[in-house]
């Protein structure tokens, strides 16, 4: 990883240029065949914000990236001569056709000066390209709000190999920008060998990692992901231990492919076999593991079913090497359906409500496919991250042993708790751009509504007991009575249930986050059992055939527009709940709706419908009953009277209790609990 010694300091890599390998649908990821892809989109939003001078949110639509168009410029892989695959790598050198422009801005090759220039202690980066062939290198920097500059052209002359090096400082950065280059070859077409950003660094050993990896009945994405491992041989030296904390009843060793896929990691790969505490059951095992081990210098949390580069590996090892002080590094996320598409950059909370989102000035679901990144300006600003998802996030051991494990609270929100109380104790969080991993996007989910609506709210809760910085909580109580008026509008009765015993829960203090973790999905499912609307099914026929035309109420059903139309919407539909429904309504559906179309708005002007689910693969019939409304209702209303006059009583409850919640030690018992009890899960 080091070089040539300068002054006590020894050049060490960075960030290497990589192509993608065979999976054609992310090359906008890493090359770039095109500048001018998303230009007009950039100029139609620029033209929209000086008319109006209001920021363009929506995107105008625009071609996506042709992959026919990029490997007729540049080719990479298998079309790259053996001898050049031999000595660098298959993922490192291209061929580029004679006459061709190619791009290396782009989210894996650009170079993220801001991040470094914040966060580290790097002050300059060198690039440092081996190619062969007639070209011209052009390099570029951009600035916070996106504009791009050319730095410096060098024109290469020599059809023999040639070493190219640039250094660049960093103190223009700390607001935003990045470094690239481009490439166009001469008329004999030109040969990238590698391209490397590097960095002038105190002689230190490369920090190790352990991987902890939780599993629950995902055998077939867990091989793969084992898979991948072994074969990113050039890692091994980097990865002490693979941790994969098995929780399911369908086990990873026991599949026929499970010997193949792990030949490589040999005595690295650990297989741990414990009850189904959830995600973060399975995340503090791999801590507690990796603290006790004393091997690693950083545990990497990620989920069975995310797909990651392994080059994300050794960048988010070298950045936390290189950070001023212990930080989290964090990588985005990208769908596994569109493989280029951004789906979350930088995650923040918002205080005041207690809510997780997009981090200030990023935007959700960016498809670099369709808009590169010379023309996305908003990804030329540093984004600052309140915590990182744990689909791939790097913690240092030694924050681990300050701050504790993970809260016990089965799934959501325990990362992030965890990001924020690593805040709180001085170590930041940084989801580095080039760090990524693909996983399923929660646009295609909506565990909101199924029995994971217990865990979204009691966690938000427990989450902001321990660090909201209001006394009362902010807005968070008075959101949560809103969101259960909503479900009850909506005639989801079995969300509202658990959304009310989640209150309970809180209510009855911390001691029932560990006694409870293992057996909450049985009463959970007890608790929704008695509701139609909890009763799915992939066969519409088994449900009766709804009516064809939609009631007349739904003639003027809109989307609210603002506060006074939402108020209205939703005291009408209170008042409708008083009379009763309509005769036939509990025979046969009044209509079918898709669930995109189901807005609670919509759904309170009816007495039942067939629902479908986020996923497409089943659906619900609601039915409207006046009476659970009523008393659910009611029960709602002193429920979150009663936690608003105790909210301060609690806070300092759950906050006296959080060592002892998140101490190894008290873990240790709920992982040998749980293996005693195995119990539990979806």
């Amino acid at each position: 990883m080091t070089s040539e010694s300068t002054d006590g300091r020894a050049l060490r890599v960075l960030q290497r240029v990589i192509f993608p390998g065979e999976d054609l649908d992310v090359v906008p990821l890493y090359v770039e065949t095109n500048p001018e892809r998303g230009a007009s989109e950039l100029a139609a939003e620029l033209a929209a914000e000086a008319l109006t001078g209001d920021k363009v949110s929506t995107p105008v639509p625009v071609a996506s990236a042709a992959v026919g168009e990029t490997q007729s410029s540049i080719r990479f892989g298998g079309d790259v001569p053996g001898y050049l695959v031999e000595e660098v790598g298959p993922r490192r050198s291209a061929l580029i056709s004679e006459g061709r422009r190619v791009s290396f801005a782009t989210y894996f090759n650009a170079f993220p000066a801001s991040y470094w220039r914040r966060w580290t202690t790097v002050d300059a980066v060198t690039l440092r390209i081996r190619l062969a062939g007639e070209s011209k290198i052009i390099l570029y920097r951009s600035t916070a709000k996106g504009f791009s500059h050319p730095v410096e052209t060098i024109s290469v002359q020599s059809d023999m190999a040639e070493t190219i090096e640039r250094t660049l400082p960093l103190a223009p950065f700390i607001d935003g920008g990045w470094y690239w280059f481009d490439i166009v070859a001469g008329p004999g077409g030109t040969t990238m060998i590698e391209a490397d950003w590097l960095a002038l660094a105190e002689p230190a050993p490369t920090g190790t990692v352990s991987l902890g990896i939780t599993t629950f009945n995902r055998p077939d994405y867990m091989l793969d992901k084992l898979r991948t491992l072994s074969e990113a041989t050039e890692m091994h030296d980097l990865i002490d231990k693979v941790y994969v904390i098995d929780q399911g009843s369908n086990r990873v060793s026991d599949q026929p492919g499970f010997a193949d896929a792990a030949k490589n990691l040999g005595d690295r790969l650990e297989i741990i076999e414990q009850g189904n505490i959830g995600g973060s059951g399975g995340f503090a095992r791999s801590m507690d593991e990796t603290v006790r081990a004393g091997q690693s210098d950083y545990v990497l949390l990620t989920d069975d079913d995310v797909k990651i580069d392994p080059e994300s590996i050794l960048r988010a090892v070298t950045f936390a090497d290189l950070a001023r002080r212990p930080t989290i590094v964090g990588g985005h996320m990208f769908s596994l359906y569109d493989r280029s598409l951004l789906h979350a950059y930088a995650e923040g909370i918002e205080p005041g409500k207690w809510w997780w989102g997009p981090a200030p000035n990023t935007k959700a679901r960016h498809d670099f496919g369709r808009r590169n990144l010379r023309n996305t300006p908003w990804l030329h600003r540093r984004a600052d991250s309140d915590y990182n998802g744990w689909w791939l996030c790097l913690i240092p051991a030694r924050v681990i042993e300050e701050i504790g494990l993970s809260l016990p609270v089965f799934i959501k929100w325990d990362d992030a708790e965890y990001g924020v109380r690593a805040r709180e104790h001085g170590c930041p969080t940084v989801s580095l751009p080039g760090v990524a991993a693909w996983q399923v996007p929660w646009d295609d989910k909506d565990d909101a509504r199924d029995w994971q609506a217990y865990y979204h709210l009691r966690n938000r809760l427990v989450t902001a007991l321990l660090h909201s910085p209001f006394d009362d909580g902010g807005s968070v109580i008075s959101e949560s009575a809103e969101r259960q008026l909503q479900s009850l509008l909506s005639m989801q009765y079995s969300t509202s249930a658990l959304r009310l015993l989640a209150i309970e829960d809180v209510l009855s203090g911390p001691a029932h986050l560990h006694r409870d973790i293992a057996s909450k999905m049985r009463q959970l499912q007890e608790v929704r059992a008695p509701f139609t609307d909890a009763h799915d099914a992939a066969d519409i026929e088994s449900f009766p055939p709804p009516r064809r035309k939609a009631p007349d109420s739904l003639k003027q059903s809109t989307t609210p527009s603002n506060k006074i139309n939402l108020l209205t919407k939703a005291a009408a539909g209170t008042v409708r709940q008083f009379r009763r429904p309509m005769k036939g309504a509990g025979k046969r559906p009044q209509m079918a709706l898709p669930y995109q179309d189901a807005s609670w708005w919509v759904l309170a002007k009816l007495d039942s419908a067939l629902v479908s689910t986020a996923e497409g693969t089943s659906a619900a019939w609601y039915q409207r009953d006046p009476k659970l409304f009523r008393s659910l209702g009611w029960r709602s209303l002193i429920l979150h009277a009663r936690l608003r006059r105790q909210w301060s009583r609690l806070a300092a409850d759950y906050r006296a209790a959080a060592a002892e919640l998140t101490s190894p030690a008290t873990w240790r018992e709920t992982f040998a609990a749980s293996v005693d009890d195995p119990r539990g899960g979806p």
